[in-house]
């Protein structure tokens, strides 16, 4: 399984990165985590040869921006998209005229999945819990090629996010405040919050993502927050976009 960073961001753009989109291969299909803006980069690294996954975690636009670019990406397998209930209202407001191209004008077949309706084979297996946010929103467990990765995002400490994470050979969790910062009324995780989750979890490894690119200007800040989660949770690291990891 391979893991690449195509967005860190959390809300908007900057040099130091798009907004939120994760991408994981596996040897029978790839999944797509959220669609922020990192999500235009996809077509450079999807294998058009399998079927393409795109899990949503929830509907706020630094997670659905870039699904602008269906129409960028090539897909001869076919793209299944997942998310909670209400995913094929959104789905189909935003990818409409007078915004962009429609589904039913891609060069690909598409389908979309609400949960908790089935979703049928998947080729990989999906665990999903609700997570705790300002809007309703899922995180995710994925399990392949004998791997499970985590994907908790946006929300603040809930046991749903431990529970997805338990034993995962990677937890994928946002850090949209810095150390120390926390409100109870916008509810998202600060490095040591996500390094608890970690602790608790039993997970080998965490990736803290989705950097609130007000609160996080520069990367050195993001190395500041990987230090501090490293200091209950020694296997925590920052990603950035374009990095690459194998798991």
């Amino acid at each position: 399984m391979r893991i690449i960073f195509l967005g860190t961001n959390g809300w908007f753009e900057t040099a130091t990165g798009n907004t939120l989109c994760v991408l994981i291969k596996t040897s029978q299909c790839d999944i797509v985590l959220d669609a922020g803006s990192g999500f235009f980069r996809l077509d450079k690294y999807i294998d058009d040869t399998k079927p393409l996954y795109l899990l949503l975690s929830h509907f706020h636009l630094d997670h659905i921006s870039g699904l602008h670019g269906l129409s960028k990406i090539k897909c001869e397998k076919g793209l299944t998209i997942i998310g909670q209930e209400g995913t094929r209202s959104v789905i189909n407001t935003l990818v409409n005229r007078p915004f962009t191209v429609p589904l039913d004008k891609l060069s690909y077949n598409t389908k979309i999945i609400e949960l908790p309706a089935s979703s049928g084979a998947l080729p990989f297996g999906l665990e999903y819990l609700p997570m705790l946010h300002s809007d309703p929103c899922l995180g995710y467990r994925i399990t392949a090629d004998d791997k499970s990765v985590a994907f908790c995002t946006d929300t603040g400490y809930c046991e749903n996010a431990v529970k997805l994470a338990k034993g995962a050979d990677l937890i994928i969790t946002e850090c949209a405040f810095k150390p120390g910062e926390s409100n109870p009324e916008w509810p998202h995780l600060n490095p040591e919050t996500a390094a608890r989750i970690a602790l608790e979890s039993g997970a080998k490894r965490l990736a803290l993502a989705h950097f609130d690119a007000a609160r996080y200007i520069t990367m050195e800040e993001r190395s500041d927050a990987e230090k501090t989660a490293r200091e209950i949770f020694p296997e925590s690291f920052a990603a950035a976009d374009l990095m690459e990891l194998g798991i």
